[in-house]
């Protein structure tokens, strides 16, 4: 063990299910993932192969290991195998820069939960644990039967969003294409994970892509892969997100932003059930289901031109439409309280009281965020109130121009607290994405345009203050 991974708190206390243990022969490599795991707020140790991990699980008990493919001694393939004969209630996710459909297969078929292939961001990581606590809370894969929702914006007591949950959890144990249609910010990537976890693919790859993020070019290449020397910069072989969603759930997220050429390729995807990278020679087949979501009115866009007819029919097998936060009102209390007892964990404080006036205060709010911008709003109350009650003060004003943007005005002075909110939490939410401006404005709730010209104002703000006698 280096003197920086002695750093790393791995106490032996703490509940069971919060403890995660890391494998992987790379010392950097491990340490960089145990920082990350105790950030999470999770007890981590590591073990720096397979035999050393068998060692330390009778003694930890960790409810997730996460583990490296090559490794000397024993393999990650071979710890998986031996830690299912032992521990078979503990989640495995594989790690591994040498992926192959096989080898994921391999893995999944010996009881592994997830597969990541390395390089991933610690983002990536972040979501796999929290899909696999999500399944864990649920009974998802542990033999329990799952009978509610508990999983962030799709907590729901309003009867409409019930039945169509109902409903949901009816086709996610088929095989057919779901369609979802949603404004932005409702949770149409949720509702898709929550598909996938209550279908025969739960234990199997959820890969999702969002179609808006990426340059046309990049995207081909993301979801179809590419072989060695396809093009200038390819100088290895990609998988693909097909072959990485096979036998599991591809979701491409806001799927009317694809080009027409992509479209093409996709169709004949969805036809034939096999994948031909950039570059490759033979066609690669993929079993896969796909769940496509959009904040555009399809066959408004197949109408205009710029949806393929063909394609759109090939999606629309089973088409479902979240709506908008403003029609399920009855939710806003049990949304607004979950989020802020999630806030406090992450920002280490006591959950405060969610007043009644505030509650019926958000209830009168339009929001065009929908249920992401609640979310945001409640974060900000949260550090407004500090050790106090959340009272209607802490939250945007009614007047619908305001509530737009869930943040406080640049015509707040400098000097005031509401600005220094807004600003912690814009730099905390960049620092959470590894400085992703376009994720950062996702979670924010706003434009990646208000987002920039906010940085802006900052620095201009810091500027001026430099320039000031004395500064």
């Amino acid at each position: 063990m280096t003197d920086r991974e002695k750093q790393v708190p791995t106490a032996e206390t703490g509940e069971e299910q919060e403890r995660i243990l890391v494998v992987d022969d790379d010392p950097s490599m491990r340490i960089a993932l145990m920082e990350t795991i105790r950030r999470l707020g999770y007890v981590v140790q590591g073990a720096v192969d397979g035999t050393e991990a068998l060692e330390r699980i009778t003694k930890f008990r960790p409810w997730l290991v996460l583990t490296d493919l090559r490794m000397p001694r024993l393999t990650g393939l071979e710890l998986i195998k031996e830690m299912k004969a032992r521990a078979p209630q503990t989640a495995i996710v594989l790690m591994t820069a040498y992926g192959t459909v096989e080898t994921a297969v391999e893995a999944m078929k010996l009881g592994a939960s997830e597969y990541l292939l390395k390089p991933f961001s610690m983002d990536v990581l972040e979501r796999a644990i929290a899909n696999l606590k999500a399944g864990r809370e649920e009974g998802v894969g542990l033999g329990q039967p799952v009978h509610q929702v508990e999983h962030r914006a799709l907590l729901s007591q309003d009867p409409g969003m019930v039945r169509l949950l109902s409903t949901i959890e009816g086709v996610a144990s088929s095989q057919a294409t779901v369609l979802i249609h949603g404004e932005s910010g409702t949770g149409k990537e949720l509702l898709a994970r929550f598909i996938h976890l209550r279908s025969p693919r739960a234990h199997r790859p959820f890969i999702a892509v969002n179609c808006a993020a990426l340059p046309d070019g990049l995207l081909e290449s993301e979801l179809f892969g590419h072989e060695r020397g396809a093009f200038t910069g390819a100088v290895i072989r990609k998988v693909g997100k097909f072959e990485m969603a096979h036998t599991g759930t591809l979701l491409l997220d806001e799927i009317s932003e694809m080009n027409l050429a992509l479209q093409a390729k996709l169709l004949r995807v969805l036809q034939e059930r096999e994948v031909d990278r950039i570059g490759g020679r033979d066609p690669v087949p993929v079993n896969i289901r796909v769940i496509a979501t959009t904040n555009r009115v399809l066959y408004r866009e197949v109408e205009q031109g710029r949806f393929r007819e063909d394609l759109y029919y090939r999606l629309n097998v089973f088409p479902v439409t979240v709506p908008p936060l403003r029609e399920r009102v009855v939710d806003i209390p049990i949304l607004a309280r979950h989020f802020v007892n999630q806030s406090a964990m992450r920002n280490g404080l006591t959950p405060p009281v969610v007043s009644d006036g505030a509650l019926a205060h958000l209830q009168r709010l339009p929001w065009k965020g929908n249920v992401r911008e609640l979310e945001n709003v409640m974060e900000r109350a949260l550090l407004l109130a500090g050790q106090g009650a959340i009272l209607p003060e802490h939250c945007p004003p009614e007047r619908s121009e305001e509530v737009t943007i869930p943040f406080v005005r640049a015509a707040q002075p400098a000097n005031g607290s509401l600005w220094e909110m807004e600003r912690e939490l814009i730099f905390k939410t960049l620092a959470r994405v590894k400085d992703n401006r376009t994720h950062a404005a996702k979670e924010l709730g706003i434009s990646i345009r208000t987002l920039r010209n906010k940085l802006r104002e900052y620095r201009e703000g810091e500027h001026s203050a430099s320039s000031l006698p004395g500064g």
